[in-house]
């Protein structure tokens, strides 16, 4: 069957991950979306890492256009009278518009989101900027870095030694933390069109999308007005809490969550080192008081350090799972295909592009109704007559 959102026009006018992502969650669903590009195309099919060099003749062989293009279609429009009045037209017969300008940007090319409205009553204009619309930062530069230190989550991020500064983690965070308030709040603009008949604007500021994800950050200095710790590979808290990750003889690493409060989880470890005989004196009685073992974890750490030292990481983790512990294997990137949980449920699929197939990641979601795979990311300008 197809995608439940295949009856959406979806117009996508974006440079930025934010907004390529957003268009890219409704294409993978069926949205026909049609991505505007610029002649030369758009910045990400100019961002490295690439397959076989920079893009040539338009084909895309960038790493990160591939990963937030997927299944749309793409047409090239310069600013031209002709190309302002083809864009009219495809805006015309639109759904949903998308796009990351800002209102500099929209000044500069006339652009008016509320008469673009007014002139079609059902179109649904996602703006995803990195400041939003309005307020005096609107106009401001913005990227992943300042979107995560000025809304708050860089400062949650970093090591225990806090001589080293704030650290910004990978995977487009800001962006895709944008994207997902883009997507959510135009489903509720798609559910109130049913009801309506209308459509309207979605302000998305990544800036706000930030602000409200501070994780436990926010919730402490709300309420009991205290600040969070940055910490190694764990949540940030106000005090330290008991570190998280082991080196195994093997050179990789476990993430172990070890809850000290949690009595089960605390008779699993002690049974588990005593089998191995690494138990020490931690099956002496004083160490089941949970205020004894809070006050003694620098021991305990210790020994945990040891126990994992002697054994490889997939003995630990296999071992550690079946006596019902929160433990895995920290993962490099590159050995994700391999894994046979992902393996198991087909997440990673092979995609034909031209004459070779490329493995993409799959969609995190499943349907028992339509099968959801993404398509190709498209070469520059490759869908130009079929959608004009």
């Amino acid at each position: 069957m197809a995608g439940p959102l295949a009856d959406l026009v979806v117009v996508e006018q974006c440079d930025t991950p934010a907004g390529e992502y957003t268009g890219k969650l409704l294409a993978d669903l069926g949205a026909h979306v049609i991505k505007v590009e610029p002649p030369g195309g758009v910045s990400s099919r100019r961002q490295g890492p690439f397959v076989d060099g920079p893009h040539v003749d338009g084909t895309a062989t960038s790493l990160a256009f591939w990963a937030y293009n997927t299944s749309k279609r793409s047409v090239v429009l310069d600013d031209s009278p002709a190309g302002r009045g083809a864009l009219a037209k495809l805006i015309a017969r639109a759904d949903v518009l998308i796009s990351t300008d800002a209102p500099r940007e929209l000044a500069a090319s006339g652009t008016d989101y509320a008469t673009l409205i007014e002139q079609h009553e059902r179109l649904i204009v996602v703006s995803v900027t990195p400041f939003g619309l309005t307020g005096p930062w609107a106009d401001y530069r913005s990227g992943e870095l300042v979107g995560l230190a000025a809304g708050g989550p860089l400062h949650s991020c970093g090591y225990d030694d806090h001589a080293i500064p704030p650290i910004l983690p990978g995977g487009n965070q800001a962006n895709q933390l944008a994207a997902s308030f883009a997507w959510c709040g135009l489903l509720l603009a798609l559910i109130d069109r049913g009801r309506t008949g209308r459509g309207q604007l979605v302000d998305v500021s990544m800036h706000e999308a930030c602000a409200v994800s501070g994780e436990l950050a926010n919730p402490y200095w709300f309420y009991p007005r205290v600040l969070v710790q940055r910490q190694t590979c764990r949540h940030a808290q106000p005090v330290p809490t008991e570190p998280a990750s082991f080196l195994c003889g093997d050179g990789a690493r476990v993430y172990f969550a070890m809850v000290l409060a949690d009595q089960r989880i605390w008779n699993a470890v002690v049974s588990w080192m005593d089998d191995a005989g690494l138990a020490a004196d931690l099956v002496q009685p004083e160490w089941t008081d949970l205020g004894h073992r809070q006050a003694n974890f620098g021991h305990i750490g210790e020994l945990l350090e040891v126990f994992f030292l002697l054994q490889d990481s997939e003995t630990a983790y296999r071992e550690g799972q079946r006596r019902g512990l929160p433990i895995g294997p920290l993962r490099a990137f590159e050995d994700l295909p391999r894994d046979e949980h992902l393996q198991a449920r087909e997440f990673f699929v092979d995609i034909p592009d031209g004459e070779r197939t490329i493995t993409f990641p799959g969609l995190p979601y499943r349907f028992s109704t339509f099968a959801a795979v993404p398509g190709p990311a498209p070469a520059l300008g490759a869908h130009q007559g079929a959608v004009l």
